[in-house]
């Protein structure tokens, strides 16, 4: 019985939250990737809240014109300055299940360079 690719990044993904659990002072780094579009949001798991959250739908992002790797970057920084904002220094990444690899590995890095911890 062959998976299909969405099966095969849920099974994933449920692989890596078993280890990967945000709290309100080390929150969960989760990063959604769609075809066109990149998200990302601080999560407390303890509480079940979204602590900062931001998209390449933003329009600091969507009006600009750049590929889907620069909107990725451009997500990073700006996920990293909310959370600086919010008094967050530290963070857990969440890959959710994708590769860390073009896009997640561009936000990754762009966030790093931020000043996020992870």
């Amino acid at each position: 019985m062959t998976l299909t690719k969405v099966e095969r990044r849920i099974r994933i993904k449920r692989r890596i939250r078993k280890v990967v659990f945000g709290t309100a002072s080390r929150p969960r780094l989760s990063v959604f990737r769609s075809n066109k579009q990149i998200s990302a949001q601080l999560i407390d798991d303890n509480a079940g809240k979204t602590l900062v959250s931001a998209s390449s739908l933003c329009k600091e992002i969507s009006e600009k014109k750049v590929t889907k790797t620069e909107q990725a970057q451009l997500l990073g920084a700006m996920i990293a300055e909310k959370a600086k904002a919010a008094g967050i220094e530290t963070v857990v990444f969440d890959r959710n299940g994708y590769l860390y690899h073009g896009r997640v590995k561009a936000l990754a890095d762009a966030a790093r360079e931020g000043g996020l911890k992870f």
